[in-house]
């Protein structure tokens, strides 16, 4: 049997620094919700702002997948693979950490913040080789349509994801309608980074995060300038590292 379950923007979890402003679907750093530890492999979705010139300094991480989906102002990115680069809205990056990768995230610009979602994907297997991709989808690619963005084989010029999940990037406007046929044997979630939309009937706002379990197809539709990402997943209830 499918469900839909929602969880409202105002319910998530919130973080102030001062410089960087964060709403945490699950739990995350001081935030620890026993009811909300991530969904399938799907382990942290992280709406974060941050403020003119600040940024997370340089930090590791090993053993997951870490996609930076920036929707407003530059990201400026430095790892310890040697990469340097400017994400700006309409640019994914993805960082798999494998045996261990140091990176930082730094507001690029001294006047503007910058709004991006930072989401953890936990990996298949341990101790991959680091790697990192970015990779930009202008707007028309997701305008009215699901874009993949992430696959576990790169399929359709998305990027490639240690782990059994594809994730889609859509604008919806107006009369802007699409279908994503899952079969009923997977989970997915739904997360609305902005705008208003329905997705099965359910109404979405921005912020909201939609759980759903063994659903035959997923329909968006009566979008008010909305930016949504979807994650088809294994039909797990919870992370496990692996």
């Amino acid at each position: 049997m499918h469900t839909h379950e929602l969880r409202r923007s105002s319910e998530r979890g919130q973080a102030d620094h001062g410089w960087l402003q964060s709403r945490h679907s699950f739990s995350f750093a001081d935030y620890h919700d026993p009811e909300q530890v991530g969904f399938s492999d799907l382990l942290v979705i992280n709406d974060d702002r941050v403020a003119a010139g600040q940024g997370f300094g340089r930090h590791p991480h090993r053993d997951m997948e870490i996609l930076s989906y920036v929707l407003d102002g530059t990201l400026q990115h430095q790892d310890s693979l040697g990469n340097g680069s400017l994400i700006r809205p309409g640019d994914i990056q993805l960082m798999s950490a494998g045996t261990g990768i140091a990176h930082s995230e730094y507001n690029a610009s001294p006047r503007e913040p910058v709004h991006f979602l930072q989401i953890w994907i936990v990996p298949a297997v341990r101790g991959v080789t680091p790697g990192y991709q970015q990779q930009r989808f202008a707007a028309e690619d997701k305008r009215g349509r699901l874009q993949l963005i992430l696959s576990p084989d790169g399929e359709r010029g998305s990027l490639r994801l240690h782990q059994d999940a594809r994730v889609y990037a859509g604008l919806f406007d107006g009369a802007e309608r699409a279908t994503l046929e899952l079969g009923g044997q997977r989970h997915a979630y739904v997360h609305l980074a902005r705008g208003t939309l329905s997705v099965n009937g359910q109404r979405l706002e921005a912020g909201d995060g939609l759980r759903i379990r063994h659903a035959e197809r997923l329909e968006f539709a009566d979008g008010e300038q909305a930016e949504v990402l979807v994650f088809d997943l294994r039909p797990n209830e919870r992370p496990r590292k692996p």
